[in-house]
């Protein structure tokens, strides 16, 4: 009889506490709905999906008990939650690593430049200067070409450049205005005047003396531009044929196409004899020997020639000592130079 009696004194217990818990959980959907009803956009945060995301995974009634959202939505929060896990994961390491940007600008700057150069070709030069590069990144990165490569103009021109000379004739005026003409002589190849002479009278004899001045060994450029004035006359194009060297003159009135020796003529102005007070002949001479000797051809930076001068200057680095200035034509112009 005892037995039997705490058997359904226990069951009671049971059943007591079951049925709190049943009517508790009816009188939270009850208020839920009535939330539901008032609210229609329930505020939720990342934690409550996470919470929700992991209770679908480990039972298998959650849909019985959820009423906030539709059980479709905690499916959609977990596929959300997988993409952002991969893209997160996949930044880390994405394919093959990337180069230097240095590197990546060297090889479109070799293709550029080398328009018959191939990836292998290209792959070898990169090598010799230390990079380990593979021929497929190579490929990615070089230039291409629009049309089958081809030197420019530019090259060709360039090509020849060492093969031509130009010469062109500028007036100066002195003190008692009197007119002389400076004679100049430019290679193409590095801006180098070779020669330069005055005279009050420029004929075709004095002209062509000058030429043989300028090349006494015999080491003439294969071409001389210059423009139709009387001293270029046939006469004098059949003495240059002589000397082994072809005349090319320009068209009527276009110094443009004498570029370079036109451009030499205004620096002799506005960087020389435009600042100074010509007494004679041998003044001119002499100051034109001064700023083309020690100042134009030695010292003068040009931009065409990588900012050096037409015969380089080597680098003179800091720690070799202090930089003085050395003064040319009287301080019109300077000279740097560093001193031990």
């Amino acid at each position: 009889m005892e037995f039997t009696k705490l058997i359904i004194i226990a069951f009671f217990k049971i059943f007591s506490r079951k049925a709190n818990i049943i009517a508790e959980n009816i009188s939270l959907r009850q208020q839920l709905a009535v939330y539901k009803r008032k609210h229609k956009k329930i505020p939720i945060t990342n934690s409550d999906r996470i919470f929700w995301v992991f209770i679908s995974k480990i039972w298998s009634k959650w849909k019985s008990a959820l009423i906030i959202v539709n059980p479709e939505t905690v499916l959609s929060w977990h596929r959300k939650g997988f993409k952002l896990f991969w893209r997160l994961k996949s930044r880390k390491k994405a394919g093959r690593p990337k180069i230097d940007a240095e590197i990546r600008q060297l090889i479109r700057k070799m293709s550029r430049e080398n328009p018959k150069w191939g990836v292998p070709h290209i792959k070898s030069e990169l090598a010799l200067l230390g990079y380990d590069v593979a021929e497929s990144t190579v490929a990615k990165y070089m230039f291409k070409h629009p049309k089958p490569p081809s030197q420019t103009w530019r090259t060709f021109l360039k090509n020849h450049t060492s093969d031509i000379v130009a010469c062109d004739f500028l007036t100066a005026y002195t003190v008692t205005f009197h007119v002389y003409y400076v004679f100049v002589m430019l290679r193409h190849s590095d801006r180098e005047i070779l020669h330069f002479n005055v005279t009050q009278n420029p004929t075709m004899e004095w002209t062509f003396q000058q030429i043989r001045e300028a090349f006494p060994f015999g080491k003439t450029p294969r071409y001389l531009l210059h423009n139709n004035g009387s001293v270029f006359s046939r006469r004098f194009r059949d003495k240059l044929k002589s000397l082994g060297i072809e005349s090319v003159r320009t068209a009527y009135r276009s110094p443009w196409q004498n570029p370079y020796v036109e451009r030499v003529n205004g620096t002799l102005r506005r960087e020389c004899l435009d600042h100074l007070i010509i007494f004679n002949e041998r003044h001119m001479r002499r100051i034109l020997s001064e700023f083309i000797d020690d100042y134009y051809n030695t010292t003068r930076p040009h931009l065409s020639l990588n900012r050096n001068s037409p015969i380089p200057r080597e680098i003179d680095p800091s720690p070799n000592g202090k930089v003085v200035s050395t003064p040319i034509l009287g301080g019109l112009h300077h000279r740097y130079h560093r001193v031990a």
